[in-house]
């Protein structure tokens, strides 16, 4: 099996999702929360600083079918929109400054 850079952070994203995830393999929105807090202490500084709460609104936005936890199609959703943010970020804007805020 090749180990390029695209898989190994493919499986870094699957490991991510599976260490806040219960039994179920769904993330709740307590662990939602911590994992957004110890994993994108900076962006969500940067949120803070322009006046956007980011996490008061990110479980619900993601949990599309409403069953009150993230499945992984809706992780990689909120991942997404962090990742959007962090490319517009690389082409001058600030940092949390998209929509998707």
């Amino acid at each position: 099996m090749s180990n390029t850079e695209a898989e190994k952070t493919a499986v870094r994203l699957v490991n991510l999702f599976h260490e806040y995830t219960g039994k179920d393999d769904r993330i709740t929105k307590e662990n939602l929360l911590k994992m957004m807090k110890e994993n994108f202490p900076n962006f969500l500084s940067a949120c803070d600083k322009r006046g956007k709460n980011y996490l008061s609104n990110v479980f619900e936005k993601h949990d599309k079918n409403r069953d009150n936890e993230i499945d992984f199609s809706e992780f990689l959703a909120t991942l997404g929109d962090i990742a959007n943010d962090y490319h517009e970020h690389s082409h001058g804007a600030p940092l949390c400054s998209g929509e998707n805020q």
